[in-house]
């Protein structure tokens, strides 16, 4: 994946069930769930077969405090690097970099007028391991 493209999006919800047959019976999606550990249940929204979109509960305090929402990820080289430019460029990390094991490195922001997005350094682009997780 290219620096600086969309590659997911996500739903935030506290009702996994309605929105996930909400969606399937608009769209005509499938949906797969798969056990996150201390996160719960994600659910896989798939078209044809093909993993296009996630579901999730709110996992945090600021995901909690907001109404349900479609999140987006942008595909970056070096998460921390971006992060640590953030503040200079006038916007706040939300939630610092952290390991998703099997999937990458990933951090939420927001930019200087409050828009939220996440960056991810997916797991085939890692260059280095600073938080010590086992990379394939």
């Amino acid at each position: 994946m290219d620096h600086g493209t969309f590659l997911w999006n996500e739903l935030v919800t506290p009702d996994q069930e309605k929105c996930g047959v909400f969606y399937c019976e608009l769209l005509g999606w499938t949906r797969r769930e798969v056990d996150s550990g201390p996160f719960g249940i994600y659910t896989i929204f798939q078209q044809k077969g093909r993993d296009i979109a996630g579901m999730m509960n709110p996992t945090n305090e600021y995901s909690r405090s907001r109404p349900p929402c479609w999140n987006a990820y942008i595909a970056v080289q070096d998460v921390d690097a971006c992060a640590s430019r953030v503040k200079d460029l006038g916007g706040k990390i939300i939630e610092p970099p952290s390991d998703i094991p099997g999937v990458g490195r990933v951090c939420m922001l927001a930019d200087p007028t409050g828009a939220v997005v996440l960056l991810m350094e997916p797991v085939e682009h890692r260059t280095h391991d600073p938080g010590g997780v086992q990379n394939d």
